[in-house]
C-alpha cells in the first residue's frame, strides 16, 4: 500500500536554481522518525503513467547512508537533524530536473512525501514589464521650409516650355492653312482654264 503526505510535509512544493547552485529539499514529520530509515528518489521529467522512481540516497542513524547504483555520491548529502530529513544538492545541472520525494518503509506500507519538484535552469525567465497604453501624439502640421533654389525657378521653366509649344503649334497651323489657300488657288486655277 502507498500513502503520500499523511505523514511528510515537503518543502518547497516548486523550486527553480541555476545550474551549478545548491539546493536542499526537506522532508518534514508531524510523528517521531528519529529511528526510522528515510530514502530519498526521484522521478525524472515529465512524469507520465511509464514514469519510474530512481533510487538516490537513505539515510538512517546514526549517520549511516546508502547511496543508489550510478548516482553521483559527492553531488547528495541526505542528513536528520531535529526538525526533519534534508537532502543537499550540490552543483545541480538541467539533468537533475525532475520531482523529489522522500520515502519510508513501515509494515507493511510504504509512506512518501508529496514532492518537490526541481527545475534546473542556465539562466532565470525574465518577467515581462507591464505593457503601458500608448498615447498617440498629437499630429501638428508643419509649414514646408522655404529654401532657396539654385539656377531658374520651376515655375519659369514651365511657362517658357508652355510659349514654345504653343509657337510650334501656331507655325504649323499657318502653314496648314497657306498649303489650304494654295491648293484651293491652283485647282480655282485649273477650273478656270477648263471651262475657257
Amino acid at each position: 500500500a502507498l500513502h503520500g503526505g499523511s505523514a511528510f510535509q515537503q518543502t518547497p512544493g516548486f523550486t527553480v536554481a541555476l545550474t551549478h547552485q545548491v539546493v536542499t529539499l526537506s522532508c518534514k514529520t508531524t510523528t517521531s522518525l528519529s529511528q526510522v530509515r528515510v530514502f530519498w528518489l526521484r522521478q525524472p521529467q515529465p512524469p507520465s503513467e511509464h514514469s519510474w522512481y530512481q533510487f538516490l540516497a537513505s539515510w538512517h542513524p546514526p549517520k549511516e547512508t546508502t547511496y543508489g547504483e550510478a548516482v553521483a555520491k559527492e553531488k547528495l548529502t541526505p542528513f536528520s537533524n531535529a526538525t526533519g530529513h534534508f537532502l543537499n544538492l550540490t552543483n545541480v545541472r538541467p539533468a537533475d530536473s525532475g520531482v523529489y520525494f522522500c520515502m519510508t518503509v513501515g509494515a507493511p506500507e510504504l509512506t512518501f512525501g508529496k514532492g518537490t519538484r526541481l527545475s534546473v535552469v542556465d539562466a532565470l525567465p525574465t518577467t515581462a514589464q507591464p505593457t503601458s497604453k500608448s498615447i498617440p501624439k498629437k499630429r501638428t502640421c508643419q509649414r514646408p521650409k522655404l529654401t532657396a533654389q539654385k539656377g531658374l525657378p520651376c515655375g519659369i521653366v514651365t511657362l517658357s516650355l508652355l510659349v514654345a509649344g504653343i509657337l510650334v503649334l501656331l507655325v504649323s497651323l499657318g502653314v496648314a492653312v497657306y498649303l489650304y489657300c494654295l491648293q484651293r488657288r491652283t485647282r480655282l486655277r485649273f477650273i478656270k482654264q477648263f471651262y475657257k
